[in-house]
């Protein structure tokens, strides 16, 4: 299972690698189908899997101490999961989940464009930020887009979770956003 998620998170660098060096495509239209695999993959664990199997047919949990529990990881903890490989191999882009309101504070907007685009996001749902930012001396191109709380397995999780600093939350609300940064030559 490992061994297979790297090979798809591997697969993914390579095909955003090769995007970016096709001439014309942009850094936006670049970070908008790299978001869009993300957002699906990221959509389809949460239903197929997290929802169907803890809260639909009550046969298994997920937990964030998914190893010692023998359970589900948490469709954030996948994410992040695929986050790290992808930054183990290659530096053509990185992404993360991050949150105004993070269970995790290791989650929250780190930078200004992070927290200006994660404000933006929750006031203007179905809209995506934009900018760019200078980290470390490299400049990047950074995208905002919104998480959703797409069923009612991520609601019962944040709401009942005893660190979670938001406990309303509703299938549909923006929970946080996803940052994607594209090193610019």
């Amino acid at each position: 299972m490992i061994r297979k998620r790297h090979s798809i998170t591997a697969g993914l660098a390579l095909a955003a690698s090769t995007v970016m060096a096709v001439e014309g495509i942009t850094y936006q239209k670049a970070a908008d189908m790299l978001y869009r695999v993300m957002s699906a993959d990221r959509a389809v664990y949460t239903r197929m899997v997290v929802q169907r199997l803890t809260v639909d047919e009550e046969v298994l949990v997920a937990s964030e101490h998914f190893e010692d529990h023998s359970a589900l990881p948490l469709p954030a903890q996948m994410f992040r999961f695929g986050a790290e490989a992808v930054m183990d191999s290659t530096d053509d882009f990185s992404y993360a989940l991050l949150s105004l309101h993070p269970i995790n504070r290791q989650n929250g907007p780190a930078t200004a464009l992070e927290k200006n685009g994660l404000q933006y996001v929750a006031e203007n749902p179905g809209e995506n930020f934009y900018g760019e930012e200078e980290l470390g001396g490299i400049r990047y191109f950074a995208a905002v887009y919104p998480d959703y709380a797409v069923v009612e397995a991520c609601v019962q999780c944040h709401n009942n979770h005893r660190d979670s600093p938001r406990t309303d939350l509703e299938v549909g609300n923006v929970m946080g956003g996803v940052v994607i940064r594209i090193p610019m030559n």
